[in-house]
């Protein structure tokens, strides 16, 4: 008896060790071992051998590569909670399975969602750059200098109540930040009354009466720009805005403009509009201390990543095997 052929999975990124050992055990794995982001032409010469894409959120995954794809590939199982790098809908025409590892990156992405919630109004990037860029210069403590904001007490509007969104609450609120939130509909009663969240139908009255925004929704369509110049303008002068979701959700000229003018506070991005370059002038503000940059990196735990591996296998493997993968991505969803 001959032992059955092994799928033929292309991964696009270099995954953590634990995955990529896994992985050649289990499938004929080509691997990225540099790391270097995969060409148009290197995807379209994938798509037409292998039986499995591994993309990851930088690949871009659209029609007409999908349209270039063999006979043979059925499943695109990505790496990523998102999958807005991917046109579902042309795979679902093509007849090809898109799955994605969601409810992994939850924690993560609330912690750091929450680090930046601290880092902005408390200057925490100003005060670590204080020590490293001119050491021998700190003339020591002084009862008026590098005064932050406090958090307690404060108002936060979180933009999407899903699961990092209220995951984030959960962390707000043992901070004594009072949780008010807007959402395309409202949360469970039982998770209302235990963050004591007061919900808003309309985002422009949430906005205007918030001290913080942390912008936790999904990039889709409708949310493009959802953060948008006129509803930036609906912002208290002493308001803060975090993201942790996708750059796209905010305008980000207007966010430049907005914080160059002084007409808020503050703002902690961990995304950026058109990613990997981040514009000059958020650069430059944050060498003034108007905004603290990350980069994308909210989600970058070994364990997650980890737990992220995990789940694109068991969806390749139950696919192989002639059942429906657990995290399966419908088209319009």
């Amino acid at each position: 008896m001959t032992a059955k052929k092994k799928p033929k999975v292309y991964i696009t990124r270099k995954l953590p060790d634990a995955v990529e050992t896994r992985m050649r055990e289990l499938f004929d794995a080509e691997l990225n071992i540099d790391d270097a982001p995969r060409s148009v032409a290197e995807l379209i010469a994938a798509v037409k051998t292998a039986d499995v894409l591994v993309p990851t959120v930088t690949d871009r995954i659209d029609a007409a590569l999908i349209e270039e794809a063999g006979p043979q590939m059925k499943l695109i199982a990505s790496f990523s909670n998102g999958t807005d790098h991917i046109d579902v809908e042309a795979a679902a025409r093509k007849g090809i399975t898109v799955t994605n590892t969601p409810n992994v990156l939850t924690e993560d992405t609330a912690d750091m969602t929450m680090a930046l919630i601290l880092a902005v109004p408390r200057r925490l990037g100003e005060g670590a750059r204080v020590l490293t860029d001119k050491p021998g210069e700190w003339a020591g403590w002084s009862p008026t200098w590098m005064l932050g904001r406090r958090i307690h007490g404060k108002r936060i509007g979180i933009v999407g109540m899903g699961r990092i969104g209220t995951a984030v609450a959960r962390r707000a609120k043992a901070f004594g930040l009072s949780i008010h939130y807007h959402n395309r509909k409202r949360v469970n009663p039982a998770v209302e009354d235990e963050l004591e969240a007061t919900y808003w139908e309309s985002l422009d009255q949430m906005l205007a009466r918030v001290d913080i925004v942390s912008v936790n929704c999904p990039s889709t369509p409708a949310t493009f720009h959802l953060i948008s110049a006129r509803r930036l303008a609906l912002l208290q002068p002493t308001a803060y805005l975090v993201n942790t979701a996708r750059g796209d959700v905010v305008d980000e000229a207007a966010l430049i403009k907005c914080l160059r003018e002084g007409r808020i506070a503050g703002a902690g991005l961990d995304v950026f509009e058109n990613e990997p370059a981040v514009n000059p002038r958020l650069i430059k503000l944050a060498n003034e201390g108007k905004v603290v940059l990350l980069p994308h990196m909210s989600s970058a735990t070994i364990e997650g990543r980890i737990d992220m591996g995990d789940k694109v296998i068991i969806n390749i493997r139950t696919f192989i095997d002639g059942h429906r993968p657990p995290n399966r991505v419908l088209p319009g969803r």
